[in-house]
């Protein structure tokens, strides 16, 4: 049962879950797109993470569609991705090195792209979804070396 404040409203009720996403963050897909091309511009020039990226990437484009279809889902809210990341990257040749020099390189691109609430926020869900990323890679990669099946 939840206390009332005398007008009907319920106190410690739940925010709802319906606010628009780009209110207060100044995101929208021109943010993202600009965002997502520029990080991968980034990327593509970068030492560590460019050999990665290219050895599975023959087609920037569709890669690039993709990850604006990705962020928008994930920070707008859209619903736009249809996909399953932990697939595409558990063959990936990915240490902590490469998750930390990722996320370096993205913060470094929000900031520049985006309004800085829209950075705290796109960085946020990045942050999550690298600590994400590297906790399921690691439990796969434990199952896989005491031979249990992998990700389906």
């Amino acid at each position: 049962m939840t206390a009332s404040d005398g007008d009907g409203s319920a106190t410690g009720a739940r925010p709802a879950t319906t606010v628009d996403p780009t209110v207060g963050t100044g995101l929208d897909e021109a943010v993202l797109d600009r965002l997502v091309r520029r990080f991968y511009d980034r990327v593509r020039q970068d030492d560590l993470l460019a050999p990665v990226f290219e050895a599975v990437i023959d087609d920037w484009e569709p890669h690039l569609a993709r990850m604006v279809d990705f962020w928008s889902s994930v920070v707008l809210m859209t619903g736009r991705y249809r996909g399953r990341p932990m697939r595409k990257h558990l063959p990936l040749p990915l240490e902590g090195q490469h998750f930390e020099r990722w996320l370096d390189l993205f913060r470094e691109t929000a900031r520049d792209v985006c309004p800085p609430e829209g950075a705290d926020h796109v960085i946020a869900a990045a942050e999550r979804l690298a600590l994400t990323m590297r906790a399921n890679r690691d439990f796969h990669r434990e199952r896989l070396e005491v031979g249990l099946d992998v990700i389906r």
